[in-house]
């Protein structure tokens, strides 16, 4: 059963959110129960902090425990204060109402923080992926999840490369998931690209995390939110699936823009919230499918100086280049992490390699704080931000120019519905 709130021309007030968090937990005892919230680091938006507020209204008279874990994936562990700022948790307001409240980031770096809990067979996943790949998949989760009676998710909604839309279980897989299943299903997206992907519900990706889900014995339910514009048009909290698949449905209506053309130059604007070209590269994701055939692609982000804190070292050693210039050679790449290979591809974007040569697409530049060697260095283009002058974009659509404030989250599809693809060999 959900319980939700939406509206998507207006907004859910947050009296009617309240209202349905208190239906939800009239309906669901929670009473003497230890009790986990998973989160969301600080690079997705939304009232998450708000959320947790209201949820904690109605779970911290009742609860033995409430504790918070951050769902990193393989993000930089958050500080206290930066987790604070997450849940909007002011420093009187953490020494007082909320200073029971355990803090946690998930150690993804860390083996023996982990509990393998099933294997999705290698039969399975080649029905799953459509005969793609066919290997057995080890399903492994912070074992902190298992010290409590029960857990909830909380988290937006939005198109994503990787699954199709974020959110449900994706906060498990790969927020607290091992490594071999973060890494399959990340290349398995990044095999079938971007621009089939990303704002589709039921991709091949959806099922392997609902399949890995599978396996998760512990109750737990999902209360996920959907922004647009600064406003909360949506709330939903339930069955981890159902709620899941009702935010998507959301999120599709107020997250994808359809334009009536294609651009040659395409300036998105990467909000602070994204700290390095790891995250950034959802500028490129989300405006992929509307930038002309040799058309250019800016991501403009000046606080950006590094190319992934965690991956970095890799992304130094492989680059960034098409699909085709890893999947026709995978031998040369067998100690790469795929999770870092499908990332690659999917900022470069689709294109071909044929006869040694490789034809992107697009044409991805950088202008950010890392300087022009080393965008060099990975095969991107460099742009000196200093020298970008934003209204130069503006106001240009019609000469095939467009600007993309706060970009990233909301994805861009050409109206006539071509998307481009290069077809799996």
């Amino acid at each position: 059963m959900v319980f939700e709130r939406q509206n998507t021309n207006g907004a859910v007030t947050w009296d009617d959110a309240r209202q349905v968090v208190g239906e939800f937990f009239a309906a669901n005892d929670y009473a003497g129960k230890k009790v986990l919230l998973i989160i969301p680091d600080n690079t997705r938006s939304g009232p998450v902090g708000e959320v947790f507020k209201l949820l904690y209204e109605f779970l911290g008279p009742t609860v033995s425990k409430v504790d918070c874990l951050v769902a990193l994936g393989t993000h930089q562990p958050l500080s206290e204060q930066q987790i604070c700022k997450r849940l909007c948790l002011s420093a009187s307001e953490r020494a007082g109402k909320y200073a029971g409240v355990g803090l946690f980031n998930h150690e993804w770096d860390k083996p023996r923080t982990f509990r393998s809990i099933g294997h999705i067979s290698a039969d399975r996943i080649a029905e799953i992926s459509g005969g793609l790949f066919r290997e057995e998949v080890d399903v492994a989760i912070n074992r902190m999840v298992f010290d409590y009676d029960t857990f909830i998710i909380l988290g937006p909604v939005f198109p994503h490369e990787v699954v199709g839309f974020s959110g449900g279980h994706k906060y498990i897989f790969p927020g607290i998931a091992g490594d071999p299943i973060i890494h399959f299903f990340h290349w398995l997206g990044g095999v079938i690209t971007n621009p089939v992907i990303n704002g589709n519900k039921w991709t091949p990706t959806r099922r392997v995390v609902e399949e890995a889900a599978a396996f998760i014995d512990i109750p737990h339910k999902l209360c996920a939110i959907v922004t647009a514009d600064d406003r909360l048009k949506g709330i939903f909290l339930g069955d981890c699936v159902e709620a899941w698949e009702r935010a998507a449905d959301l999120s599709d209506r107020v997250h994808i823009i359809y334009v009536d053309r294609s651009y040659h130059t395409i300036l998105g604007l990467a909000p602070e919230m994204y700290d390095d070209i790891w995250t950034a590269g959802k500028v490129m994701y989300k405006l992929e499918p509307i930038i002309a055939d040799g058309g250019t692609v800016i991501i403009y982000a000046p606080h950006i100086t590094e190319v992934s804190y965690t991956h970095g070292k890799w992304l130094d050693k492989i680059g960034y280049h098409t699909r085709d210039y890893f999947l026709k050679r995978m031998d040369q790449f067998a100690g790469v992490p795929r999770g870092v290979i499908a990332h690659s591809t999917h900022v470069k974007g689709i294109g071909t390699f044929v006869n040694g040569v490789e034809k992107p697409r697009v044409n991805v530049v950088l202008a950010t704080g890392i300087s022009r060697q080393r965008c060099e260095k990975i095969n991107l283009g460099y742009m000196d931000p200093a020298k970008v002058n934003i209204t130069d974009y503006e106001n240009r659509q019609h000469e095939g120019i467009l600007v993309v404030h706060h970009a990233g989250e909301v994805l861009h599809r050409l109206a006539g519905g071509y998307i481009p693809t290069i077809a799996n060999d």
